[in-house]
């Protein structure tokens, strides 16, 4: 599928790409016999290569006109790469450890050309299936979402930065429309692309589609997706998104980036902990019941929350003089007042980021792209008991999420 100036690429045409184009042939030298190329893209929509030569490696990421995983069928537009490009050179600017540097982009080509994350590097959603403890991960997602949700809100850049920042986002709408239809729209209707764990959740996924106040929810969660503009919000990220080691946290793909609420990427990220931890006793053995496991999960649910409470406030504290205009110093003049609009700021933020959580949960179990930590679970019954559980959780969270004050109060409700 070629549109003008652009062709997908494959190894050969990639190699050729590389040896014109300085800011990439640099970092792995002339020889291009030499390159080692592979293609890793497992996701639903672009093309991944990792590049290698003795003197250097760089990823190569290439979006194309369609939905990969469902073929031309489905269309969608490679502008996206454009919204991933621009989102992170701006969160490796506001959170240079956590996010990987884009050393090139080709807007004609949809091309982005970024830094290689080594192994061990690996994707978080595949350590949590196999059981491993990233000590760091709550301390790094914490910072990643505190540095680069405040700096990109009212509470420090002026009404105008915001709005033309906005305004440059807006165009991402085509990934925009695809996460309102997949995780607000269809796991409430009889959708086309929906799947479940067939026969066993065949009433649970009907009851979803027949729970009035569920809609209700997802509906006023659905319109803050679409109106409120808080802030640069990855906008997927779930725990595929993410590449880690025990000592560092590297956060790609953020093409669905746009200014929205920032309790949806709290939410997502969060949510996607919990469908970890829902799914631990389906990978349990004789040898390990992850009992052990299950608990570090929700300790790591917990320390990601309150860690980014302290953080963002902090962050809030050190700029309550800055350029920021949701409060400005003049009138929010005095630390009693300061302390109230903090903690209403903080309890929306909580809330939302409980019910989007739910939304990112449901839309996993009874919507079209689950998740592997349940799909790596082989016996059917036991996958739809651990799925089961996880959803009637995400249902009763999207419900009452305004009753619960603490995440310590929400995980005891998970366990």
């Amino acid at each position: 599928m070629t549109t003008k100036g652009f062709h997908v690429l494959d190894d050969k045409s990639l190699r050729e790409y590389i040896k014109t184009t300085p800011s990439l042939s640099s970092k792995l030298g002339d020889e291009v016999d030499k390159y080692q190329v592979k293609e890793v893209g497992d996701g639903n929509l672009n093309f991944v290569y990792i590049v290698t030569s003795p003197s250097g490696s760089i990823v190569v990421k290439q979006a194309i006109p369609y939905v990969r995983c469902i073929g031309e069928s489905w269309p969608m537009t490679k502008e996206r790469s454009y919204f991933e490009a621009t989102a992170l050179k701006r969160q490796h600017g506001l959170s240079p450890k956590h996010v990987p540097e884009v050393y090139h982009f080709d807007r004609t080509m949809s091309v982005i050309g970024m830094r290689y994350i080594e192994p061990p590097h690996i994707i978080l959603r595949k350590g949590l299936i196999a059981g491993v403890e990233y000590p760091l991960l709550a301390e790094h997602m914490s910072e990643f979402m505190a540095n680069t949700l405040f700096y990109t809100s009212l509470l420090y850049l002026t009404t105008t930065e915001h709005k033309s920042a906005v305004a440059e986002f807006c165009a991402n709408m085509e990934l925009c429309r695809l996460t309102e239809q997949v995780v607000f729209s269809d796991p409430y209707k009889i959708a086309e692309f929906n799947r479940w764990t067939t026969p066993y959740l065949d009433s649970d996924a009907e009851t979803v589609r027949n729970d009035n106040i569920l809609k209700l929810e997802v509906a006023e969660l659905k319109s803050k997706f679409c109106e409120k503009a808080q802030a640069l919000i990855h906008g997927d990220l779930h725990t595929g998104s993410v590449m880690v080691t025990h000592e560092s946290t590297q956060v790609i793909d953020p093409e669905f980036a746009f200014y929205g609420p920032m309790g949806f990427d709290i939410g997502a990220f969060i949510g996607n902990l919990f469908l970890a931890y829902f799914s631990q006793d389906g990978h349990a053995d004789h040898g390990n019941d992850r009992k052990t496991y299950k608990a570090w999960i929700i300790d790591t649910v917990a320390d990601t929350w309150n860690l980014f409470y302290k953080k963002f406030t902090a962050l809030w504290d050190i700029h309550k003089d800055g350029p920021g205009e949701a409060y400005l110093s003049e009138i929010y003049n005095n630390t009693e007042l300061r302390e109230l609009v903090k903690q209403k700021y903080m309890s929306d933020l909580f809330h939302d980021s409980l019910g989007f959580a739910a939304a990112k949960m449901i839309r996993r179990i009874v919507g079209v792209a689950h998740v592997e930590d349940f799909e790596s679970i082989v016996d059917l019954a036991k996958r739809a008991d651990c799925e089961r559980r996880a959803l009637d959780f995400a249902k009763m969270l999207m419900k009452k999420r305004r009753n619960f004050n603490t995440i310590a109060e929400v995980i005891s409700a998970a366990q």
